[in-house]
């Protein structure tokens, strides 16, 4: 299985490139894991968030195959538990999808255009949380996804 994560921006903070690394380095041992960064726009004028938005989206778009099944975290998306997250990995895999892309927006969110795109839609929480630490969660909760799948122990 290919897992592939497109996220706006770079991590600055060393804990959570630590942290990231560390997850990154167990999952090499359940699928191949590609992390795109695209740019984020700077935001010079609040006016233009939609047109920032619409640049990292033709960045996001050029990154995803034809054929990808695309999850986008988006705050409406849908919440899953881990268990029925680590279902729906294993029901792609068995349905023939080889890669599975994640899309994380930039601040100022996802542009409908790559929304659209998504062939699911995830939500961790209702709740703001920064790009950096969704990131974290996303590399854990895929890594918890594969413990789950495979039986083995971690996931509690």
């Amino acid at each position: 299985m290919n897992i592939k994560i497109i996220a706006v921006g770079k991590i600055k903070e060393k804990y959570t490139k630590e942290a990231i690394d560390e997850f990154a380095k167990r999952l090499s041992a359940y699928c191949s894991l590609s992390l795109i960064e695209v740019p984020a726009q700077e935001i010079k004028d609040d006016n233009l968030a939609q047109k920032y938005m619409e640049i990292e989206a033709e960045k996001i778009l050029n990154h995803i195959k034809q054929d990808s099944y695309v999850i986008t975290l988006e705050i409406l998306g849908k919440m899953l538990s881990s268990e029925v997250f680590a279902e729906k990995i294993k029901s792609l895999a068995n349905e023939g999808h080889n890669e599975i892309v994640f899309v994380i927006g930039g601040a100022n969110g996802l542009a409908s255009k790559v929304s659209e795109r998504a062939n699911f839609k995830l939500s961790f929480s209702k709740m703001t949380f920064t790009h950096q630490l969704i990131r974290v969660f996303l590399y854990e909760q895929i890594y918890r996804a594969f413990k789950i799948i495979n039986n083995e122990s971690y996931h509690r």
